[in-house]
């Protein structure tokens, strides 16, 4: 085998994954049975399939749309065809018609995420069907299905219904069935004769029986003395993988010295381009046979993605790293406290016990903590998107947590009076007294 791969090597592989490929079985199924028929079409373990499909549907959910398309797609392991093929009449399948419907109207907005989905669900398609082809081309030879057996056979018995003709050599009846079958007595059917063990007649002078001659297979011709054997190619391994981290390396360190100069090479941008670079280099690989290892990177870069594009991050400049401060007087307070990636320590027990402060607390990715006198009268506003809330005394973890109140702690009204608002999209936002 050479150390490229052609088109028609190509072409090829997706045929033959088309003809041989997984069938849904009915146990170790967790939905519908599609990560468990490709792990045991392959003979992987199936917790990785369904890592798989996970994480790719965090990619705007492009792994629905692959798992959506397997339902319809892959038949299960006692049906004809799919449930796609028997809507439009190929053949017989145990899938409801009206379920075959719905599969087939949910696939419409899942096109639809991949539409508008951006790059992300591009990609996830892109590394599912990636994967799919270099499973197959590294492992299309386990467990392929059995072609379909057809038998005949001598005896006392009546063929049954089925597709095809059959008959029956002794006293007995002709009929349709799917082939020729053998037997003393019963009935062979038409989906029967494929399983049913078939033994010669007990009495067979001439050797009437075609399954009980047991000759031995032609040997294969000699080779001649002297002559030259075949060469053998060694498949040279590819360094498409080397080259495209090689590559992934340079654009992080040409992204982070050109954020210094432009506002748009930001976090979502840069991982945006590490990843186009590290698909790219996924989709060579899998005509140049290699790149396979990229995959360990991409995922978690693109769940990290995900995560920064679904969420409204306010960025107007801020600075990336850590701010701790603890102003001793009212004006040494800053109206506003921001960063893009990090933490804020406000430490506001050192202010005096008069006057009024009002400042804003804003992390995109971090922590925001602030530190509040024992004795002031303190109206605050704490949201994280996703995380942790600690707001004086409510705590409150998750998604979208929102603490508003005023307290005017333990000598009740009068003294200092600080206004705060502290958000962190995703991390924790903590005030408390000092």
């Amino acid at each position: 085998m050479s150390g490229t791969i052609s088109a028609a090597s190509v072409e090829e592989t997706l045929k033959d994954f088309w003809a041989t490929r997984p069938r849904r079985p009915h146990d170790g199924r967790k939905i519908a049975g599609v990560a468990a028929g490709i792990a045991r079409r392959y003979q992987i373990d199936p917790v990785i399939v369904r890592v798989a499909f996970v994480a790719m549907a965090l990619c705007n959910g492009a792994g629905v749309l692959i798992y959506l398309l397997g339902w319809l797609w892959l038949a299960q392991a006692d049906d004809e065809v799919s449930a796609a093929e028997s809507l439009i009449g190929r053949g017989r399948s145990s899938t409801p018609t009206a379920l075959t419907v719905l599969l087939g109207i949910a696939v419409v907005p899942a096109t639809g995420f991949f539409v508008d989905g951006g790059f992300t669900m591009v990609g996830g398609v892109l590394l599912s069907v990636g994967g799919l082809y270099l499973l197959h081309r590294n492992r299309g030879h386990l467990n392929r299905p059995e072609p379909t057996s057809v038998g005949m056979g001598f005896g006392d018995g009546v063929v049954g219904s089925g597709s095809g003709s059959g008959s029956v050599f002794g006293d007995g009846a002709v009929g349709a069935g799917t082939g020729m079958g053998f037997g003393e007595g019963g009935k062979v059917s038409g989906e029967e004769h494929a399983t049913t063990p078939v033994k010669p007649p007990a009495w067979d002078p001439l050797g009437a029986a075609p399954f009980a001659w047991d000759l031995p297979e032609p040997a294969g011709a000699p080779e001649p003395l002297g002559a030259t054997p075949a060469p053998v190619h060694v498949r040279r391994r590819s360094r498409a993988g080397l080259a495209t981290f090689g590559v992934a390396l340079v654009v992080l360190a040409g992204s982070l010295v050109s954020s210094a100069y432009s506002e748009w090479f930001d976090a979502r941008h840069i991982l945006g381009l590490l990843v186009a670079v590290l698909g790219a280099g996924m989709v060579l690989g899998a005509f140049r046979g290699g790149g396979r290892g990229l995959i360990w990177l991409v995922v978690p870069l693109s769940v990290v993605g995900v995560a920064l594009t679904s969420i409204d991050f306010e960025t107007d400049g801020e600075r990336m790293g850590s701010v701790t401060t603890r102003p001793t007087a009212v004006d040494q307070v800053e109206d506003r406290y921001a960063v893009s990636v990090g933490e804020i320590e406000l430490d506001l027990t050192g202010l005096p016990n008069t006057g009024s402060v009002t400042t804003d607390v804003r992390v995109d990715l971090g922590s925001a903590k602030v530190r509040v006198p024992a004795d002031a009268d303190v109206t605050v506003e704490c949201r994280s998107d996703l995380g942790s809330v600690r707001c004086l005394d409510r705590e409150s973890d998750g998604e979208g947590r929102h603490e508003e109140l005023t307290d005017y702690g333990a000598d009740g009204p009068g003294g200092l009076k600080i206004v705060l608002d502290v958000r962190s999209d995703v991390g924790e936002v903590e005030v408390r007294r000092g």
